[in-house]
């Protein structure tokens, strides 16, 4: 039998550039970024405006700084700006989100490398760190419609979990997001036509959504809790869609991307139902994506090659 050479990847060459896959996914958030102005007001576009401008800036600072190339135009710290600031509650101070900009580009995503070398998702370590070091103004949720700081509400995790039956908004209002919560995680029915929108695209597979929200609605209704009501609170679709898809911090196989998924729904159920906070998502996440390189290992096919006989 013939010898088999293996040469350096990438063996497979394709048109699309990361700049066309940010630019789809910036394309796919859209629709959150309207509901989020039509929802909480004009501040929102604040928001928006001040992480992308602090992601970019922060960007290319640091890479003029360090003689590195720069990587603005691939897009990639508009992403993360645009995902950063969807995990964000409309009242919050500027400079903060500002710095979890900061954070979220030069700490998680340029010391290790840049984009690609990162171990974790840049925005949302940015947002568990900001909720650890600003937890009052990380939870300061406002109720939509009312100016940012007049009325505060409960989001309808907290109202769920102490039963603030008058507070707890229906399932025709969380899919329009007509209660309070982050920037980009109230309007259900904008983040799905966005995932929708990314898997026509085949930017994401369907994996590690479906396993990671399948995985919550199952345990919750083990636990007796009401499925559809955990699935559409909280962040789980934006982070599922958006966050837990994210190609430098997640498997790369199909079985790895079920077994993130799998992870980041116990996970996130384990913190719902048993931990202090009323959310979980964020931290699942973090906590696979340190897992992601065993898991990647573990999953992957093993190469033909070799000097020896197939």
């Amino acid at each position: 039998m013939s010898q088999l050479t293996a040469s350096v990847s990438p063996h497979l060459h394709r048109k699309r550039t990361t700049r066309t896959i940010m630019l789809d996914v910036i394309i796919a958030l859209l629709p959150a970024a309207v509901a989020s102005v039509v929802i909480f007001g004009w501040r929102s576009l604040a928001v928006i405006g001040v992480c992308i401008a602090g992601c970019v800036l922060s960007e290319l600072c640091f890479e003029k700084l360090c003689k590195k190339e720069v990587t603005i135009g691939d897009l990639s710290a508009v992403v993360t700006g645009m995902l950063l600031a969807y995990n964000l509650p409309v009242s919050i101070p500027l400079w903060q989100a500002t710095l979890g900009s900061v954070i979220a580009i030069v700490v998680v995503k340029q010391i290790f490398g840049g984009i690609g070398q990162n171990f974790a998702n840049p925005a949302i370590t940015a947002r568990i760190v900001l909720m650890i070091a600003f937890s009052g103004s990380m939870t300061s949720w406002v109720f939509p419609h009312s100016s940012a700081d007049v009325v505060s509400s409960a989001t309808p995790l907290v109202a769920y979990a102490k039963n603030y039956v008058k507070e707890m908004p229906s399932y025709f209002q969380l899919l329009l997001g007509d209660h309070a919560g982050c920037l980009g995680e109230t309007c259900a029915l904008a983040l799905l036509a966005g995932g929708v929108y990314l898997l026509i695209r085949r930017v994401i597979s369907w994996h590690t959504p479906v396993f990671f929200i399948g995985t919550v609605a199952l345990f919750s209704y083990l636990n007796g809790v009401d499925p559809l009501y955990q699935v559409l609170s909280g962040g789980l679709l934006l982070g599922a869609i958006f966050m837990a898809t994210d190609y430098a911090t997640s498997p790369h196989t199909k079985l790895g991307k079920v077994i993130f998924g799998i992870g980041c729904g116990l996970i996130t159920v384990l913190i719902r139902f048993w931990g202090n906070l009323p959310e979980g998502v964020s931290f699942s996440i973090l906590i696979m994506n340190i897992f992601t390189p065993y898991i990647q290992k573990l999953t992957r096919r093993k190469p033909l090659t070799g000097g020896g006989e197939l």
